[in-house]
């Protein structure tokens, strides 16, 4: 679908952001429509696959490492995982070697049927097998109401709402710095690119990488579009952003190639020195982990701002 030589990450987020392209975005903690999410299971289940790896973070926060037994192989290197985790194919899963596998829960993505006609886990379902499927969020709510819909599939409702207080806890006092910050300064204008050219993506409102700019007290220059989309050079050019954020996934050149583009030179974040990489895992991922994320964008567009 992506040319090769595309990060599996990269091209992880650009299946999320296509399926918002597409309209296929469904309002978060509602189901695919695939099948009703399934009741939590009773005792909480202590065999879990996990198919997306914003829904495996969720998991790892709430808990319940030890009861993992597979996941997708974009969550394979995330930190917390226990070792020897068998690898489920991202959009064709074998219903076979799940089926071995024994589990007495699937957690899965609407981002599993981006390539899948019909949904992936149909004879595992028929077979009995609980399975919840997650939607695609487009907004911080919904980040909460995804962690509230696998909290209740593992019984662990307490923990859900626990880790959502801590996660709007933390936004409430970056947000508060971020509005600060606003009465004595004008905001700065941001760029955020998701992928560099010559497969420019970007995000307008209707995101929530949106939202985690207004958060931090800064301007997305793309704050007029909606949803993701890919922008041209002579956009971001004629916006002048003060500040360019773009996702790192483990380029070293990322920096240097935004830098040396044709036209670049004259933007004012350019002139400036103010380009920075964000971490892609923390940034790309519907998850707590956004949180790190905030931090890590409020301290590259306002630096020395942020306690």
């Amino acid at each position: 679908m992506f040319p090769s030589r595309f990060p599996l990450k990269l091209s992880l987020l650009l299946m999320t952001v296509l399926l918002a392209l597409a309209g296929c975005n469904k309002p978060a903690g509602v189901s695919t429509g695939l099948s009703a999410p399934a009741a939590a299971p009773s005792p909480a289940p202590s065999r879990i696959i996990s198919t997306a790896p914003s829904s495996t973070e969720i998991i790892l926060s709430l808990g319940f490492a030890g009861s993992l037994i597979a996941v997708d192989p974009y969550s394979a290197a995330l930190a917390g995982l226990p070792d020897g985790l068998a690898l489920i194919d991202f959009a064709a899963p074998d219903a076979e070697a799940i089926i071995g596998l024994e589990p007495d829960l699937i957690v899965s993505s609407e981002i599993n049927r981006i390539s899948a006609a019909d949904d992936p886990f149909k004879l595992l379902r028929d077979l009995g097998i609980p399975i919840v499927y997650i939607p695609t969020s487009d907004s911080i709510a919904g980040i909460y109401q995804d962690i509230g819909m696998i909290a209740e599939a593992l019984g662990a409702e307490a923990g859900g709402r626990e880790l959502v207080s801590a996660m709007q806890a933390e936004i409430a006092a970056i947000a508060a710095q971020g509005a600060a910050l606003a009465t004595q300064r004008a905001k700065r204008s941001v760029y955020f690119e998701i992928s560099p050219f010559p497969y420019p993506y970007t995000f307008g409102s209707g995101t929530y990488l949106h939202e985690m700019l207004e958060i931090i007290g800064a301007e997305n220059i793309f704050a007029g579009q909606t949803g993701w989309f890919a922008p041209s050079v002579e956009a971001v050019i004629r916006a002048n952003p003060e500040v360019i954020l773009s996702m790192d996934y483990g380029d070293p050149n990322t920096l240097d190639e935004i830098r040396g583009r044709d036209g670049f030179g004259t933007i004012a974040a350019v002139a400036a020195g103010r380009v920075y990489t964000i971490n892609g895992d923390t940034a790309s991922r519907p998850s707590p982990g956004i949180i790190s994320a905030l931090w890590e964008m409020a301290r590259a567009v306002y630096p020395g701002q942020f306690d």
